[in-house]
């Protein structure tokens, strides 16, 4: 049995970024659509997830990002807001098949609210993950997700909504995040 042996690894010697980037990518663009790209997201959205986890308000499936949160000092919050809002945005899919999504979109006034004008809390929903975006429309929808003073008005305009929600997901995808 080796005595004296220790880790080298020193976690408190990376930028605090560098945790969240093991799920969202260091420059904020996730490999896997379960976790949403962080790249040139509005900052005051990102700030609100995080005290929103770091309070419990808001939850994620598996719990991840709660107990991720509470890993980061206060003063940490600040240098992964930047660093991911600073990013290049991620670039958007191929458009999908027809327009059906585009249609729902105009129709619900998405982008009237979830684009570069007005509430700085409201995040930008273009060029992000397809499946992230219709699992977070799910979790509206079904009430699973609540924390937002949106909540109720995402509810209502998702009720019915069955296949309209990959479709609104897939052309969401494809358009262009403003830097």
């Amino acid at each position: 049995m080796a005595t004296g042996l220790h880790a080298d690894f020193d976690a408190a010697s990376y930028p605090p970024y560098e945790t969240c980037a093991l799920c969202h990518g260091l420059f904020g663009q996730s490999r896997l659509d379960k976790f949403p790209h962080l790249a040139g997201q509005k900052p005051d959205y990102i700030q609100a997830q995080l005290d929103a986890f770091l309070a419990g308000t808001r939850t994620n499936d598996g719990g991840q990002m709660s107990s991720i949160v509470t890993e980061l000092k206060p003063e940490d919050f600040a240098v992964v807001v930047a660093w991911f809002s600073q990013q290049d945005p991620p670039a958007p899919s191929d458009p999908p098949q027809g327009e059906p999504g585009k249609a729902l979109v105009e129709a619900a006034g998405c982008l009237d609210c979830h684009s570069g004008n007005g509430d700085k809390t409201v995040p930008y929903l273009s060029a992000q993950h397809a499946g992230y975006l219709a699992k977070q429309m799910q979790d509206f929808r079904e009430g699973r997700r609540t924390h937002s003073d949106a909540a109720a008005l995402h509810q209502s305009l998702l009720t019915g909504l069955e296949s309209g929600i990959d479709d609104i997901a897939a052309y969401l995808a494809s358009v262009e995040r403003p830097k």
